[in-house]
C-alpha cells in the first residue's frame, strides 16, 4: 500500500489522504473503483473512527481509497463542499496514474460527512459549486453515494448542531436551510445512492435517511436503503475495528454488514461494465 496526502480547496485547507493498493503484474490492466470518504463530526471536527478504518476496509475490498479532512467550523458553507468537489475532480484527473476507473468514483460519508457527500450529489450541477471549485460538472459529479446515518434535513428532523456549525450566524436563514435540506434538492441529477441508518439512533433520527430515500424514489433515482433495528449513532464499521468496546453500544452484528452490502450494491450498479486500460488485453470486470 502507498499512502500520501494532497492539499485541496481554497488555500489548500482541505487534506486528501490517499490509500493506494500496490498493483501486481497480472493486475496492471485492471482499473479499480475509488471511494472518497468524508468522516462525520457535526461539521465541528473530522472523526478519526469514520476515516482511516473505512479506507482500510474498502482497500481490502479492492477499491482505491481516500479520506478527506475537510474544513469545519468556523469555516462555513460551501467551503467543505468545494473541497470535496475538487477532491473528486483530482481523483478523476489522476485516475490513469492511480489505476482507477474514472466512471466508478464514489463518495462515502457518515453523519455530517454523509450530509457533505449528499450535498455534492445534489449540487454538483449548480453554478455556485462549479464556479467556486473552478471545475466543470462532469469533473466533480460522483458516480454514486454511500451514506451512513447521514444528516439530511434542516427541517423537523434536523441535527441542529451540524446546521449551526455549517451555516454559522446565518443558521436560521430559511433560504440556506432549504439549500442544505437534501430531501428538498433531490432530483434526476443525483447519482445512485446507498443509505443505511439504525432505528435506535437518537442523535440523527433515521427519518433523515427515510426522507431522502423517498425524495430520490419520487425523482426516479436508484436508491437502496437499510434500516437496522439495533445500534446507536456513529456506529462507524460497527465491529471490533471501530467499537470502543467490542461488546458495547458501538458494535452490532447486523449493522456491521453495511460494508459488504455496499460492495454488493456497487457490483449490481456496474456489473455490466468491463474496465480495462486501453490497448491491453481485455479482462473481465474487476471483482471486489
Amino acid at each position: 500500500m502507498r499512502q500520501f496526502s494532497v492539499s485541496v480547496g481554497k488555500d489548500g485547507q482541505g487534506l486528501l489522504t490517499c490509500y493506494l493498493r500496490d498493483t501486481m503484474e497480472f493486475e496492471k490492466s485492471r482499473l479499480r473503483p475509488a471511494v472518497i470518504i468524508c468522516p462525520g463530526g457535526a461539521y465541528r471536527e473530522c472523526a478519526g473512527r469514520e476515516g482511516e478504518p473505512y479506507a482500510l476496509r474498502f482497500l481490502a475490498m479492492g477499491y482505491q481509497a481516500f479520506v478527506l479532512a475537510y474544513s469545519v467550523a468556523p469555516a462555513r458553507f460551501p467551503r467543505s463542499l468545494l473541497e470535496l468537489a475538487e477532491a473528486v475532480a483530482l481523483v478523476r484527473e489522476r485516475a490513469p496514474l492511480w489505476q482507477i476507473d474514472p466512471e466508478r468514483i464514489f463518495v462515502c460519508g457518515s453523519s455530517a460527512g454523509g450530509h457533505l457527500a449528499g450535498c455534492l450529489g445534489v449540487h454538483w450541477d449548480k453554478a455556485f459549486v462549479q464556479e467556486g471549485s473552478g471545475r466543470r460538472g462532469e469533473e466533480i459529479r460522483p458516480d454514486g453515494l454511500i451514506l451512513c446515518y447521514p444528516v439530511i434535513s434542516a427541517e423537523e428532523y434536523a441535527h441542529e448542531g451540524s446546521v449551526k456549525n455549517l451555516l454559522g450566524e446565518r443558521w436560521e436563514d430559511p433560504g440556506l436551510r432549504d439549500l442544505i435540506s437534501l430531501e428538498k434538492q433531490a432530483g434526476r441529477q443525483v447519482p445512485p445512492v446507498f443509505l443505511w441508518h439504525t432505528g435506535e439512533d437518537r442523535t440523527v433520527a433515521a427519518e433523515n435517511s427515510l426522507l431522502f430515500a423517498g425524495a430520490l424514489r419520487r425523482a426516479g433515482v436508484s436508491v437502496e436503503i437499510h434500516l437496522f433495528s439495533g445500534g446507536r449513532h456513529a456506529m462507524a464499521l460497527a465491529d471490533e475495528d471501530t467499537a470502543l468496546d467490542p461488546d458495547g453500544e458501538y458494535a452490532d452484528p447486523g449493522a456491521a454488514k453495511w460494508t459488504e452490502l455496499a460492495g454488493l450494491w456497487v457490483k449490481r450498479q456496474f456489473r455490466a461494465k468491463s474496465v480495462t486500460v486501453p490497448g491491453t488485453v481485455d479482462f473481465p470486470p474487476f471483482s471486489y
